[in-house]
Protein backbone atom coordinates (compact mmCIF):
# COMPACT_ATOMS: atom_id res chain seq x y z
CA UNK A 1 0.00 0.00 0.00
CA UNK A 2 1.06 3.22 -0.95
CA UNK A 3 0.12 6.29 1.15
CA UNK A 4 3.74 8.01 0.16
CA UNK A 5 6.39 7.29 2.62
CA UNK A 6 8.93 6.05 -0.41
CA UNK A 7 11.38 3.29 0.66
CA UNK A 8 10.95 5.52 4.57
CA UNK A 9 8.22 3.41 5.61
CA UNK A 10 6.37 0.61 4.74
CA UNK A 11 2.42 0.02 4.99
CA UNK A 12 0.50 -3.49 4.25
CA UNK A 13 -3.07 -4.72 5.09
CA UNK A 14 -2.13 -8.33 7.13
CA UNK A 15 -5.68 -9.80 7.51
CA UNK A 16 -7.33 -7.64 10.08
CA UNK A 17 -4.38 -5.16 11.07
CA UNK A 18 -2.81 -2.31 9.32
CA UNK A 19 0.88 -2.76 9.45
CA UNK A 20 3.45 0.05 9.14
CA UNK A 21 7.39 -0.84 9.27
CA UNK A 22 9.66 2.01 9.39
CA UNK A 23 12.46 1.06 7.41
CA UNK A 24 15.35 3.19 7.87
CA UNK A 25 17.24 0.71 9.97
CA UNK A 26 20.62 2.46 9.02
CA UNK A 27 19.23 5.58 10.26
CA UNK A 28 18.33 4.28 13.83
CA UNK A 29 14.32 4.59 12.36
CA UNK A 30 14.83 8.55 12.78
CA UNK A 31 11.33 10.28 11.93
CA UNK A 32 11.43 12.47 8.89
CA UNK A 33 8.83 14.66 7.27
CA UNK A 34 7.63 12.00 4.78
CA UNK A 35 7.13 9.43 7.15
CA UNK A 36 5.29 12.10 9.38
CA UNK A 37 2.81 12.89 6.55
CA UNK A 38 2.87 9.02 5.25
CA UNK A 39 1.67 7.45 8.68
CA UNK A 40 -1.08 10.10 9.09
CA UNK A 41 -2.59 9.76 5.44
CA UNK A 42 -2.62 5.77 6.72
CA UNK A 43 -4.52 6.64 9.84
CA UNK A 44 -7.32 8.39 7.98
CA UNK A 45 -7.57 6.04 5.57
CA UNK A 46 -7.60 2.90 8.18
CA UNK A 47 -10.07 4.58 10.92
CA UNK A 48 -12.42 4.70 8.15
CA UNK A 49 -11.84 1.54 6.79
CA UNK A 50 -14.03 -1.83 8.23
CA UNK A 51 -11.56 -4.13 7.33
CA UNK A 52 -9.05 -2.69 9.48
CA UNK A 53 -9.58 -3.57 13.31
CA UNK A 54 -5.92 -2.60 14.41
CA UNK A 55 -2.78 -0.90 13.33
CA UNK A 56 0.16 -1.73 14.56
CA UNK A 57 3.81 -0.07 14.35
CA UNK A 58 6.88 -2.14 14.03
CA UNK A 59 10.57 -1.24 12.64
CA UNK A 60 13.48 -2.66 10.50
CA UNK A 61 16.82 -2.94 12.15
CA UNK A 62 18.20 -2.68 15.96
CA UNK A 63 16.09 0.53 16.96
CA UNK A 64 12.68 1.25 16.83
CA UNK A 65 13.42 4.94 16.31
CA UNK A 66 15.91 6.88 17.45
CA UNK A 67 13.96 10.16 17.72
CA UNK A 68 14.01 12.67 14.68
CA UNK A 69 16.43 13.37 11.84
CA UNK A 70 18.17 15.89 13.86
CA UNK A 71 21.55 16.16 11.59
CA UNK A 72 18.66 17.21 8.87
CA UNK A 73 17.21 20.30 11.19
CA UNK A 74 20.38 21.24 12.37
CA UNK A 75 21.31 21.72 8.73
CA UNK A 76 18.00 23.28 7.67
CA UNK A 77 17.87 25.72 11.01
CA UNK A 78 21.55 27.08 10.59
CA UNK A 79 20.64 27.49 6.23
CA UNK A 80 17.92 29.93 8.10
CA UNK A 81 14.91 27.53 7.35
CA UNK A 82 13.96 25.86 10.33
CA UNK A 83 11.47 23.17 9.72
CA UNK A 84 8.70 24.26 11.40
CA UNK A 85 6.03 22.38 9.06
CA UNK A 86 8.06 19.09 9.77
CA UNK A 87 7.25 19.82 13.77
CA UNK A 88 3.78 20.89 13.21
CA UNK A 89 3.07 18.25 11.35
CA UNK A 90 4.84 15.56 13.72
CA UNK A 91 2.92 17.25 16.74
CA UNK A 92 -0.33 16.98 14.60
CA UNK A 93 -0.01 13.45 14.56
CA UNK A 94 1.02 12.38 17.65
CA UNK A 95 -2.28 14.32 18.92
CA UNK A 96 -4.17 12.03 15.85
CA UNK A 97 -2.37 8.38 17.66
CA UNK A 98 -3.90 9.89 20.95
CA UNK A 99 -7.38 10.46 19.55
CA UNK A 100 -7.24 7.35 17.30
CA UNK A 101 -10.51 5.32 17.33
CA UNK A 102 -8.81 1.90 16.81
CA UNK A 103 -6.37 -0.23 18.77
CA UNK A 104 -3.13 1.75 17.88
CA UNK A 105 -0.04 -1.38 18.73
CA UNK A 106 3.43 -0.04 18.85
CA UNK A 107 5.76 -3.32 19.04
CA UNK A 108 8.95 -1.86 19.96
CA UNK A 109 12.14 -4.05 19.76
CA UNK A 110 15.19 -1.43 20.63
CA UNK A 111 15.72 1.79 21.42
CA UNK A 112 12.88 4.25 21.61
CA UNK A 113 13.62 8.31 22.14
CA UNK A 114 12.27 11.46 21.29
CA UNK A 115 10.45 11.39 17.93
CA UNK A 116 9.81 7.67 18.21
CA UNK A 117 8.01 7.80 21.09
CA UNK A 118 6.03 10.22 19.44
CA UNK A 119 4.46 8.09 17.08
CA UNK A 120 4.17 4.97 19.82
CA UNK A 121 3.62 5.60 23.47
CA UNK A 122 0.03 7.96 22.41
CA UNK A 123 -1.32 4.39 20.85
CA UNK A 124 -3.93 1.93 22.90
CA UNK A 125 -0.95 -0.11 23.49
CA UNK A 126 2.59 -0.06 24.32
CA UNK A 127 4.55 -3.52 23.84
CA UNK A 128 7.79 -3.91 24.54
CA UNK A 129 10.39 -6.75 24.48
CA UNK A 130 13.23 -6.97 26.63
CA UNK A 131 15.27 -5.66 24.08
CA UNK A 132 13.43 -1.94 24.48
CA UNK A 133 15.14 1.13 25.84
CA UNK A 134 13.54 3.95 26.87
CA UNK A 135 14.06 8.01 26.99
CA UNK A 136 13.73 11.26 26.41
CA UNK A 137 16.81 12.89 26.36
CA UNK A 138 16.37 16.35 24.71
CA UNK A 139 17.64 18.57 27.79
CA UNK A 140 21.08 17.15 26.63
CA UNK A 141 21.19 18.52 23.14
CA UNK A 142 19.59 22.31 24.72
CA UNK A 143 16.39 21.11 23.13
CA UNK A 144 13.03 20.42 25.46
CA UNK A 145 11.07 16.67 25.68
CA UNK A 146 8.42 17.02 22.71
CA UNK A 147 5.95 14.81 20.85
CA UNK A 148 3.53 14.56 23.36
CA UNK A 149 5.84 13.91 26.58
CA UNK A 150 3.66 17.06 28.48
CA UNK A 151 0.75 15.09 28.42
CA UNK A 152 2.98 11.58 28.66
CA UNK A 153 5.02 12.05 31.71
CA UNK A 154 3.61 14.12 33.83
CA UNK A 155 0.95 11.26 34.56
CA UNK A 156 3.53 8.92 35.67
CA UNK A 157 3.85 8.22 39.32
CA UNK A 158 6.49 8.97 41.81
CA UNK A 159 7.65 11.69 40.05
CA UNK A 160 9.04 9.54 37.91
CA UNK A 161 8.53 11.19 34.56
CA UNK A 162 9.74 14.74 35.83
CA UNK A 163 13.03 12.79 36.50
CA UNK A 164 12.77 11.11 33.22
CA UNK A 165 12.83 14.63 31.70
CA UNK A 166 15.62 17.08 33.41
CA UNK A 167 18.29 14.07 33.22
CA UNK A 168 17.25 12.78 30.01
CA UNK A 169 18.00 9.00 31.39
CA UNK A 170 17.76 5.81 29.92
CA UNK A 171 15.50 3.06 30.99
CA UNK A 172 14.48 -0.66 30.28
CA UNK A 173 11.60 -2.21 29.51
CA UNK A 174 10.71 -3.34 33.36
CA UNK A 175 10.52 0.19 34.46
CA UNK A 176 8.85 0.99 31.41
CA UNK A 177 6.06 -1.20 32.01
CA UNK A 178 5.96 -0.28 36.21
CA UNK A 179 5.90 3.41 35.52
CA UNK A 180 2.93 2.68 32.53
CA UNK A 181 4.34 3.75 29.60
CA UNK A 182 4.65 0.09 28.56
CA UNK A 183 1.49 -1.76 28.66
CA UNK A 184 2.75 -5.14 27.90
CA UNK A 185 6.35 -6.91 27.56
CA UNK A 186 6.32 -10.07 25.50
CA UNK A 187 9.43 -11.89 24.48
CA UNK A 188 11.06 -10.53 21.06
CA UNK A 189 11.53 -14.38 19.63
CA UNK A 190 7.60 -14.07 20.00
CA UNK A 191 6.91 -11.00 17.63
CA UNK A 192 6.54 -12.33 14.65
CA UNK A 193 3.88 -15.60 16.00
CA UNK A 194 2.10 -12.17 17.99
CA UNK A 195 2.00 -10.08 14.62
CA UNK A 196 0.24 -13.34 13.12
CA UNK A 197 -2.16 -13.95 15.61
CA UNK A 198 -3.14 -10.33 15.57
CA UNK A 199 -3.85 -10.01 11.59
CA UNK A 200 -6.05 -13.33 12.41
CA UNK A 201 -8.03 -11.93 14.75
CA UNK A 202 -7.70 -7.73 15.16
CA UNK A 203 -8.30 -8.09 18.91
CA UNK A 204 -4.28 -6.97 20.65
CA UNK A 205 -5.96 -7.92 24.16
CA UNK A 206 -7.08 -11.80 23.26
CA UNK A 207 -3.79 -11.80 21.56
CA UNK A 208 -1.52 -10.68 23.84
CA UNK A 209 -2.80 -12.38 26.86
CA UNK A 210 -1.22 -15.63 24.67
CA UNK A 211 2.16 -13.47 24.80
CA UNK A 212 2.65 -11.67 28.37
CA UNK A 213 6.14 -12.36 29.52
CA UNK A 214 6.47 -10.59 33.51
CA UNK A 215 8.98 -7.79 33.87
CA UNK A 216 10.99 -6.69 36.72
CA UNK A 217 11.25 -3.35 37.58
CA UNK A 218 15.11 -2.23 37.04
CA UNK A 219 15.04 0.31 39.59
CA UNK A 220 15.32 -0.98 42.99
CA UNK A 221 12.79 1.10 45.42
CA UNK A 222 14.88 2.93 47.94
CA UNK A 223 15.79 4.89 44.59
CA UNK A 224 12.09 5.08 42.86
CA UNK A 225 11.66 6.29 46.70
CA UNK A 226 15.00 9.05 46.35
CA UNK A 227 13.32 10.19 42.81
CA UNK A 228 9.34 10.55 44.57
CA UNK A 229 11.50 12.54 47.00
CA UNK A 230 13.81 14.44 45.11
CA UNK A 231 11.61 15.10 42.39
CA UNK A 232 8.30 16.15 43.66
CA UNK A 233 9.50 19.37 45.31
CA UNK A 234 8.08 22.89 43.98
CA UNK A 235 10.70 24.38 42.13
CA UNK A 236 13.36 23.25 39.83
CA UNK A 237 16.03 24.82 41.78
CA UNK A 238 13.93 22.96 45.32
CA UNK A 239 15.00 20.02 42.75
CA UNK A 240 18.86 21.17 42.61
CA UNK A 241 19.07 21.88 46.35
CA UNK A 242 17.24 18.41 47.44
CA UNK A 243 20.02 16.65 45.27
CA UNK A 244 22.91 19.09 46.32
CA UNK A 245 21.72 18.14 50.42
CA UNK A 246 21.57 14.35 49.73
CA UNK A 247 24.88 14.34 47.22
CA UNK A 248 27.43 13.56 49.96
CA UNK A 249 26.37 10.43 51.28
CA UNK A 250 24.24 9.51 48.47
CA UNK A 251 25.71 8.16 45.57
CA UNK A 252 22.32 8.12 43.21
CA UNK A 253 21.63 11.66 44.40
CA UNK A 254 25.45 12.54 43.39
CA UNK A 255 25.32 10.89 40.13
CA UNK A 256 21.72 12.71 39.69
CA UNK A 257 23.07 15.72 39.99
CA UNK A 258 26.11 15.75 37.97
CA UNK A 259 23.96 14.05 34.75
CA UNK A 260 21.49 17.19 35.54
CA UNK A 261 24.19 20.03 35.49
CA UNK A 262 25.93 19.40 32.77
CA UNK A 263 22.33 19.62 30.75
CA UNK A 264 21.31 23.09 29.00
CA UNK A 265 19.93 25.23 32.15
CA UNK A 266 17.16 26.51 29.35
CA UNK A 267 16.29 23.27 28.75
CA UNK A 268 15.65 22.50 32.24
CA UNK A 269 14.04 25.55 33.16
CA UNK A 270 11.52 24.71 30.12
CA UNK A 271 10.85 21.18 30.92
CA UNK A 272 10.11 21.66 34.39
CA UNK A 273 7.40 24.44 33.00
CA UNK A 274 6.12 22.44 30.80
CA UNK A 275 5.95 18.76 32.42
CA UNK A 276 4.17 20.47 35.60
CA UNK A 277 1.70 22.48 33.12
CA UNK A 278 1.05 19.52 31.21
CA UNK A 279 -0.44 17.85 34.47
CA UNK A 280 -4.06 19.43 33.95
CA UNK A 281 -3.92 19.99 29.59
CA UNK A 282 -5.47 18.13 27.27
CA UNK A 283 -3.29 15.97 24.42
CA UNK A 284 -4.21 19.31 22.17
CA UNK A 285 -3.34 21.86 24.68
CA UNK A 286 -0.65 19.73 25.27
CA UNK A 287 1.17 19.82 21.78
CA UNK A 288 -0.20 23.46 21.08
CA UNK A 289 1.70 24.47 24.23
CA UNK A 290 5.24 22.46 22.50
CA UNK A 291 4.72 23.93 19.45
CA UNK A 292 5.15 27.63 20.96
CA UNK A 293 8.23 26.53 22.92
CA UNK A 294 9.64 24.61 19.46
CA UNK A 295 9.39 28.16 17.37
CA UNK A 296 11.57 29.90 20.29
CA UNK A 297 14.22 27.00 20.61
CA UNK A 298 14.54 26.91 16.85
CA UNK A 299 15.45 30.61 17.16
CA UNK A 300 18.10 30.03 20.07
CA UNK A 301 21.18 29.34 20.30
CA UNK A 302 21.14 25.63 22.52
CA UNK A 303 19.62 23.80 20.50
CA UNK A 304 21.94 24.14 17.74
CA UNK A 305 24.74 23.91 20.25
CA UNK A 306 24.05 20.93 21.42
CA UNK A 307 23.21 19.44 18.28
CA UNK A 308 27.09 20.50 17.08
CA UNK A 309 28.77 19.20 20.21
CA UNK A 310 27.07 15.79 20.21
CA UNK A 311 26.88 14.83 16.29
CA UNK A 312 29.21 17.50 14.63
CA UNK A 313 32.34 17.65 16.87
CA UNK A 314 31.50 14.29 18.85
CA UNK A 315 32.32 14.46 22.37
CA UNK A 316 32.84 18.33 22.68
CA UNK A 317 31.76 20.03 25.28
CA UNK A 318 28.61 22.53 24.66
CA UNK A 319 29.06 25.97 25.75
CA UNK A 320 25.34 26.72 27.20
CA UNK A 321 23.86 30.20 26.89
CA UNK A 322 23.05 30.89 29.35
CA UNK A 323 25.77 28.63 31.03
CA UNK A 324 23.93 28.44 34.50
CA UNK A 325 20.48 28.48 35.86
CA UNK A 326 20.95 30.96 38.13
CA UNK A 327 21.96 33.46 34.56
CA UNK A 328 18.72 31.75 32.75
CA UNK A 329 15.46 35.01 33.74
CA UNK A 330 12.00 33.90 34.39
CA UNK A 331 11.21 36.25 31.72
CA UNK A 332 13.17 34.05 28.89
CA UNK A 333 11.74 31.36 30.00
CA UNK A 334 8.12 33.31 30.17
CA UNK A 335 9.05 34.04 26.31
CA UNK A 336 9.01 30.09 25.17
CA UNK A 337 5.55 30.03 26.50
CA UNK A 338 3.90 33.00 24.67
CA UNK A 339 0.93 32.60 22.21
CA UNK A 340 1.86 32.55 18.84
CA UNK A 341 -1.12 34.84 17.36
CA UNK A 342 -1.65 33.45 13.75
CA UNK A 343 0.70 30.49 13.80
CA UNK A 344 -0.55 28.82 16.90
CA UNK A 345 -0.91 25.20 16.10
CA UNK A 346 -4.08 23.52 15.38
CA UNK A 347 -4.79 20.18 15.88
Amino acid sequence: MDFGGGDEIRFERLGRAGAVTLTRPQALNAVTHLMVKALGKALHAWERDDGVDVVVVKAEGRAFSAGGDILHIYEAGRAGKPPVEFFADEYRLNARINSFRKPYVALIDGIVMGGGVGISFHGSHRVMTENAQFAMPEVGIGFFPDVGASHLLPDLGGSFGMYLALTGNRIRYGDALWSGLATHTIKAEDQTSFLDRLALTGDPESVLRGFLVPAKRETERPILEAISRHFAQLSLQDVIDSLDRAASTDEFAARTLATIRTRSPTSLRVAWRQISAGLTLSMDDCVKMEFRILNRMLAGHDFYEGIRAAIIDKGSKPQWRPASLDAVREADIDAYFAPLGERELLT
